[in-house]
C-alpha cells in the first residue's frame, strides 16, 4: 500500500487506496466526515477529541476547516452514508472494546 500523500490542507489525506478515497486525517484512518458528523450534531472540540483520543487539536480543525473548504464533497459523503451514526456507534463500540482487552 502506497503511503497517503497530503492534499492542499495539512493533517488531511486524500488517496484511491487510503480510507475508500474519503478525506482522512493523517494516519489515523479517521475519515474528515466523522469529525463533521459529530460537529453538526453540536459537539465541541473536547467532545470530539474525547469520542477520537488518536487526534489532537490541529487535526480537529483541520478537518473542519477542511470540510468548509469542499462542503459539497463532504455532505455528499454523508448524505451517501445516510448510516453513519450508526457506523459511528459501531466503531466507537469497537474501539472501546479493543482497549479495554490490551
Amino acid at each position: 500500500m502506497a503511503a497517503p500523500t497530503l492534499v492542499s490542507h495539512p493533517h488531511v489525506v486524500k488517496q484511491a487506496d487510503y480510507c475508500g478515497g474519503k478525506a482522512s486525517i493523517d494516519d489515523t484512518r479517521v475519515r474528515v466526515m466523522n469529525v463533521v458528523f459529530l460537529h453538526k450534531q453540536g459537539k465541541n472540540e473536547a467532545q470530539i477529541l474525547e469520542a477520537y483520543p488518536d487526534l489532537n487539536r490541529a487535526q480537529v480543525y483541520a478537518a473542519l476547516t477542511y470540510y468548509y473548504d469542499h462542503v459539497e464533497e463532504i455532505e455528499a459523503e454523508l448524505r451517501a452514508d445516510e448510516g453513519a451514526a450508526a457506523c459511528y456507534e459501531q466503531e466507537r463500540s469497537r474501539d472501546l472494546s479493543r482497549r479495554s482487552s490490551q
